[in-house]
């Protein structure tokens, strides 16, 4: 589908630009999200592809160029420099390349500690165990607990996370950052480590999420399969730089992407 036939605009990034010292990581990156959409984001090891996530959600604060959100049914907001806490609060989601699971805390906990950036209960009805403190526990447990039925974990709600599978981790990242009901979600590098019959089940679940919640969803990813089955755009970085975007046919043929991916190929 054309950016067009989807929903309005959610995320807009314009001349990006992150400098480290005298290293500028990207340069000068635009980049939107609609409504609806699957959108990739490609590239070689050491594009900057990472180091665009972190900016966008609040890690680092980019030296030039603006990230901007437009929530649905919400005020348009200017993000950088905001905390990440807070940007997840306003509706934009992530997970890591690396798992950061709470490994001592079971599955479902570590998907209520998602919510509670939706729970208004304060720690006085808290210790007080007011009504509506435990009206608002109650549910955190059921929505945690739906949302792991959604991404087929709800068998080990009681176990701990860290004894998982390592597939099973990764979509359990994904149900934490869904508690934080948002309205787009950044996966960074979803399918690493996993072997072919989980990045299949992965791809039937990034859809479903798409379809089933309303999320739009950017990700950064290496295999090219999945990205080329889900994906509705794509765009590519080199370097720090966006060298192409487009449909996954248009990436396919693109001559400058073929060349920066044979250069890869060449050293893999």
């Amino acid at each position: 589908m054309a950016a067009n036939e989807h929903g309005g605009k959610l995320l807009e990034v314009s001349g990006l630009t992150m400098d480290f010292g005298g290293l500028r990581a990207i340069d000068d990156v635009g980049l939107d999200i609609f409504a609806g959409e699957i959108v990739a984001l490609i590239g070689p090891n050491g594009a900057g592809k990472t180091t665009f996530f972190n900016c966008v959600t609040g890690i680092y604060e980019p030296t030039l160029g603006e990230v901007r959100i437009h929530p649905p049914g919400g005020a348009s907001r200017r993000i950088n420099g905001m905390k990440p806490n807070r940007i997840t609060a306003l509706g934009m989601a992530r997970t890591f390349q690396n798992i950061r699971l709470f490994p001592a805390m079971t599955v479902l906990e570590n998907v209520m500690i998602g919510r509670h950036c939706r729970t208004s209960t304060s720690i006085v009805d808290a210790i007080l165990g007011s009504r509506k403190a435990a009206r608002e526990e109650q549910e955190c447990v059921e929505k945690s607990y739906q949302l792991l039925k959604k991404v087929g974990l709800a068998e080990v709600a009681g176990e701990f996370s860290r004894n998982l599978a390592y597939g099973a981790q990764r979509r359990l990242e994904i149900a934490r950052a869904l508690a934080t009901d948002p309205f787009l979600l950044l996966l960074d590098e979803p399918a690493a480590g996993m072997n072919p019959q989980e990045t299949h089940e992965l791809d039937a679940l990034i859809t479903r999420i798409r379809d089933e919640e309303k999320v739009a969803i950017l990700l950064i990813e290496h295999d090219m399969k999945l990205v080329m089955n889900i994906s509705d755009r794509i765009y590519v970085m080199e370097y720090g730089k966006k060298i192409a975007q487009g449909t996954p046919q248009e990436i396919k043929e693109n001559p400058k992407v073929i060349e920066a991916y044979l250069g890869e190929e060449a050293h893999a």
